[in-house]
């Protein structure tokens, strides 16, 4: 609280002048001693309190609320008093003394962040007019909130680009029934020629390399599972030997896994589904409602007609061993393709555009790759991303015509169109879409319309995980009185955090550390001539 002398006299008044000349005791306090913005307004309790014997009770004043700032002033409507004798309705003040309290409004205006608050006040009686001394209530104005960033929060939509591809390679043999025998035939069938081939390309490809090889053995799930199981781990045995042989000339250096999986359930069910048999429904609807093997084969046999066309197509394709290398291609670098979408963009698919424009060197090149993606693959992602990158340049019609034509209307869409409105300055619309994102971006972006609407407490809470820029979350805590934690947050390095540095300093009373900061918040210009004038530093200047 502040305490001012209002210029009044704490003597027995014979006439109205009297008030005007002496009134040592007649006090003023205004809460807060240092007007504050919030949301827009100034508010303020001004207490006068006025001696006994001082009001004369045929009188009327009347004090008029000034703040007086550079540029102009506001004033309020006067508050009307009058004496015990006044036969009008204002407020009365008794001659055996009486405080009365006030509350003042003021809806802020540009350079009313260096101002003050004053009373003016009027004697009127009879015919006579005495003016009061003028009298300074309370300094302002602390506009420290409007130092939040209130551009708002976008995501980028995320590539599903693979610096890494694992692909396969695969060849079999087959085998006859009950046989782990390997013919000769089979080692020059196609799939093993496929196979070779398919190693020569990969030793030729600088980008492809074999991680390692996989021979898997199988049984067609015909006869008992115990049976299979043996006639696998044989194959698996006589499958490796293959292996080596099929492999001469084609060398692979890696390591080599020989698996034996038994009777081929799962490969018995893909084949069946891939065909054309008439029942093929029913048969994996067997597979679906059984899983012992043995009642499963019994349940297939039972089906007489359809076991003849399983026993000719599809069980001989199961007596198998499968050579399977596995490969790791390395894909494009951030490097070629930002070379690629100079040179060759066409031969990018949409993953590899998303990824390109991600880092891309500057918003040109972004919006380039983008309508590529969106004219090629009509991508979606890319139609929001350009919306994105207009956001970030600040061209709001441009984010926002693009915006309309995304199909996904999702969460992130959700946020950009919050973004949209607050920059347009309409905030119930932006609640309402930062609402309906739910998401942690958004949380952070109704934080900014906390701010703004003064509650800071919630802001605090919503930016208490925000990660990134700590510029929105310092604020929050220094607005809310957390000035510990608005330090301990205050870790990016920009002009702006050093100047809410140098608030929190003054807030302490810390001259050394308020100086440093505001040296270098100095380094932007318009924060430089924000600090001449800013009420958080009247006392270090």
């Amino acid at each position: 609280m502040s305490s001012a002398v209002l210029g009044l006299a704490a003597v027995a008044c014979s006439s109205p002048e009297k008030m005007a000349d002496m009134a040592e005791n007649v006090t003023v306090n205004c809460d807060p001693a240092v007007l504050e913005v919030v949301a827009g307004e100034i508010n303020a309790t001004v207490s006068v309190t006025y001696p006994a014997d001082y009001f004369h009770p045929k009188a009327i004043l009347e004090v008029t609320p000034v703040i007086v700032y550079e540029g102009g002033e506001a004033a309020m409507e006067p508050f009307m008093y009058q004496g015990e004798k006044v036969t009008d309705n204002y407020k009365v003040v008794p001659s055996d003394g009486s405080t009365v309290t006030e509350k003042v409004h003021f809806t802020y205006v540009p350079g009313m962040e260096k101002s003050y608050l004053e009373l003016r006040g009027v004697v009127k009686y009879k015919n006579k007019t005495v003016n009061l001394p003028v009298k300074k209530v309370a300094d302002g104005a602390n506009t420290t909130y409007m130092l939040v960033d209130k551009s708002g929060k976008v995501d980028y939509k995320a590539d599903n680009y693979q610096e890494i591809i694992k692909q396969t390679a695969e060849g079999q043999i087959l085998y006859t029934i009950n046989s782990s025998t390997v013919r000769n035939s089979q080692l020059k069938s196609e799939s093993i020629k496929s196979f070779q081939a398919a190693l020569d390309e990969i030793k030729a490809n600088e980008r492809k390399e074999i991680t390692s090889t996989d021979i898997v053995a199988y049984a067609s799930p015909d006869g008992g599972e115990e049976l299979n199981a043996k006639l696998s781990d044989k194959r698996s045995g006589t499958a490796e030997k293959a292996f080596s042989k099929v492999t001469k000339g084609h060398e692979v250096e890696a390591p080599v896994n020989v698996k034996s999986i038994g009777q081929d359930w799962e490969g018995f069910q893909e084949l069946v589904a891939q065909s054309d048999l008439e029942d093929k429904d029913l048969i994996i609807r067997v597979l679906s409602m059984y899983s012992d093997p043995a009642v499963r084969e019994r349940e297939i046999k039972n089906m007489s007609a359809v076991y003849t066309t399983l026993a000719k197509e599809i069980l001989p394709e199961l007596r198998r061993a499968r050579f399977i290398a596995n490969v790791e291609f390395t894909n494009y670098s951030n490097e070629e393709l930002l070379q690629l979408i100079e040179d060759n963009i066409d031969v990018l698919d949409e993953e590899a555009l998303l990824r390109a424009a991600s880092v891309a060197k500057d918003n040109s090149a972004k919006v380039n790759v983008y309508k590529k993606a969106i004219e090629k693959y009509n991508s979606d992602r890319a139609q929001y991303n350009l919306a994105v990158v207009y956001l970030n340049e600040n061209k709001v019609d441009a984010a926002k015509s693009e915006l309309a034509k995304v199909q996904a209307k999702d969460a992130d869409w959700q946020n950009a169109m919050g973004v949209v409105a607050l920059r347009e300055g309409n905030k119930a619309e932006a609640a309402k879409c930062f609402n309906a994102a739910a998401n942690q971006t958004s949380k952070e972006n109704l934080a900014v319309l906390d701010i703004l609407d003064g509650k800071y407490a919630d802001a605090a809470a919503k930016l208490a995980d925000a990660k990134g820029c700590c510029h929105n979350k310092t604020l929050a805590y220094i607005l809310n009185g957390q000035l510990d934690q608005a330090a301990a947050s205050a870790k990016c390095a920009s002009p702006k955090v050093a100047y809410l540095k140098a608030v929190i300093a003054a807030r302490q009373g810390k001259a050394d550390e308020v100086k440093a900061n505001l040296e270098a918040a100095g380094k932007d210009e318009k924060l430089a001539e924000r600090a001449a004038k800013d009420i958080e530093f009247a006392q270090y200047r």
